[in-house]
């Protein structure tokens, strides 16, 4: 296996060339995050975590999470103690408010933390990830008395977080939870049910583990309006702060997995636990949002992350791998590094790896733009934008992060398929991106259902409009930027074409535009992907390197030439409607 080596100078590109970070930096509260500052601190983040988190990746697939006979949660090997050192060097605290000890950054940078520490290990990253969600939660709608108890250790990353929504009966259909939450005299709530699926629902790292739990009041009404949410910690806490006695929740079992073996999946079994309402009773949809919105572009970038650490090995392979012999060639044998498959195989790579990592960057900063910007127009024109980029940010990253470890596997050839190289276990490890917080399906159904038609569709019209104010650029930059020009106003086409069919049919014919979410999703994820590797070619002379300066032109040429054109392909896909997809009974479909 080869050394993770930290992707900073590409996060770093992409934040001053391609996304505005430094017009972001001038935002009021983000002054001590500039630029230079930002760089500083990710490559100090990206020696931590290749020193100490990235050592700890192959024992936790090797040797996962277990639950002991007392039914206490053991880590992997080394996990306890790197998380430790994660605590106590700050990095989970810094995108988080100073008002409860962290460093106020924009989330943009905590963003490409996540990316340094999920390349290092996936599993690992998890913990922290469900963490933040559960404190973004609880900033939003939590009472100040619950803030001023959990946040602060929270915050530091002493205390964890969980979500716990889903349950054997509700997985995407959330409304049809049945947990219960009886209140008490005292105002507490008493929990009682079970929740499967839940990432580090128990665990040895953290002190205590803080869980929100999605449940029902008596007499709510049916369906998602009747849900409430609480938080329900693993050990109650005193008045002074501290830990008190267990809490009414315990870890019936683990789930045996097909990859993230270090990340524990728990059953876990509330039986009159005490519980502290979030908000109101009834309104815990509202807070779910913020946690999985907050998790979708997360987990987006976790695809990305997790192909760059297999492009990585699969690129090392490939220079070490010596075999056959490469046209013009002389000798007994070439690295395999020479002949043009491999190298289309890793081009193909490196190309969506940095149109993927450019998106989910520009989505960030259009949420930190949606409260930090002191124009109210300009915060809601970038929480516009953000409803219609996360979406798309979650379901092409990590069917990004499906395919390109699939790849990186491929180049290793047979011996990708054994488990000592540990190619494999990116392929493993990555596949549950696309399934979890929301499925991918989830999140086209979402994009055309919802986000198409923000004020009659003029907002998504607009962002394509804006999209194609590169190419007038591109025709400026010379002809080596002629077939980037082409294939991107040819393809822009091809989704504006699909946008305008979705719009007219979306009202008349639901089940038309739904049938054809996911290949439109992806013509996006596309067309988004050829427009940001555009931007990079045309910056990449204002580097100054003249190597920076290729390398940019050479992956927003050869997108443009051979991924791109898949958006068109797709056309037929995305407005073809449901007829066919329905023609055969399920009968039909067994025969």
């Amino acid at each position: 296996m080869s050394q993770f080596r930290p992707q900073v100078s590409d996060i770093a590109f992409i934040l001053e060339h391609v996304v505005g970070y430094p017009e972001l930096a001038k935002l009021p509260g983000y002054e001590h995050a500039d630029l230079d500052t930002v760089v500083e601190l990710l490559e100090q983040c990206g020696e931590f975590m290749k020193e100490v988190v990235a050592p700890t990746n192959r024992a936790g697939d090797v040797d996962g999470a277990r639950r002991e006979a007392d039914g206490t949660v053991v880590t992997s090997p080394g996990f306890k103690e790197a998380y430790r050192q994660y605590v106590d060097a700050g990095w989970g605290a810094v995108p988080l408010p100073e008002e409860f000890g962290g460093g106020d950054f924009p989330r943009t940078v905590g963003l490409a933390i996540q990316e340094l520490v999920t390349t290092a290990n996936m599993a690992f990253a998890l913990c922290p990830l469900l963490t933040q969600g559960a404190i973004e939660a609880l900033l939003h709608y939590g009472s100040d008395e619950l803030k001023s108890r959990y946040l602060p250790k929270m915050v530091t990353g002493e205390w964890a977080g969980t979500m716990n929504l889903t349950e054997p009966q509700a997985g995407s259909d959330v409304g049809a939870l049945t947990a219960r939450a009886i209140k008490r005299d005292d105002g507490t709530y008493a929990i009682t049910g079970q929740k499967i699926f839940i990432t580090y629902g128990d665990h040895d790292m953290a002190e205590q583990i803080v869980h929100l739990v999605l449940a029902r009041v008596p007499g709510a009404p049916a369906g998602t309006k009747g849900i409430s949410c609480f938080i329900v910690p693993k050990f109650l806490v005193n008045d002074d702060g501290s830990l008190g006695e267990r809490n009414g929740v315990e870890t019936l079992s683990l789930e045996h997995k097909l990859g993230i073996h270090g990340s524990p999946t728990c059953v876990l079994s509330y039986e009159d636990a005490t519980g502290y309402l979030i908000g109101e009773e009834n309104f815990g949809m509202r807070i779910m949002f913020v946690m999985m919105n907050s998790a979708r572009l997360s987990v987006g970038m976790q695809g990305i992350a997790v192909a760059e650490r297999a492009y990585q090995q699969s690129l090392d392979y490939a220079i070490e791998r010596r075999q056959g012999l490469a046209i013009g060639a002389t000798g007994r044998d070439s690295a395999i590094i020479e002949f043009p498959d491999v190298r289309r195989m890793l081009m193909t790579q490196k190309a969506y790896i940095a149109a993927g990592r450019s998106l989910m960057l520009l989505n960030a900063v259009y949420a930190d733009r949606s409260t930090h910007d002191s124009h109210p127009a300009a915060r809601a024109r970038a929480e516009e934008i953000v409803g219609l980029l996360t979406p798309i940010s979650k379901a092409f990253g990590t069917d990004l992060g499906n395919e390109l470890t699939s790849i990186a596997l491929q180049i290793h050839g047979g011996m990708g398929y054994i488990e000592e190289t540990g190619a494999a276990q990116y392929y493993r490890d990555v596949r549950i991106a696309a399934i979890y917080e929301g499925t991918n399906g989830i999140q086209a159904a979402d994009l055309v259902g919802r986000k198409l038609g923000v004020r009659d569709g003029a907002s998504v019209l607009e962002f394509l409009a804006s999209m194609r104010e590169v190419l007038p650029e591109l025709a400026e930059a010379g002809s080596d930027f002629d077939s980037i020009r082409e294939g991107l106003d040819e393809q822009l086409t091809a989704l504006e074409k699909a946008t305008g069919w979705m719009l007219k049919t979306g009202r008349a014919d639901p089940n038309a535009i739904l049938s054809g979410s996911a290949p439109y999703l992806r013509m996006w994820g596309l067309c988004l992907g050829g427009w940001l590797l555009a931007r990079s070619a045309l910056a990449g002379p204002a580097t100054g390197d003249p190597a920076q300066a290729n390398t940019q032109l050479a992956m927003a040429r050869f997108y443009a030439e051979q991924l791109l054109p898949a958006c068109g392909g797709l056309l037929g896909a995305a407005t073809a409607g449901s007829r066919d997809l329905f023609a055969l009974t399920p009968e039909q479909l067994a025969r």
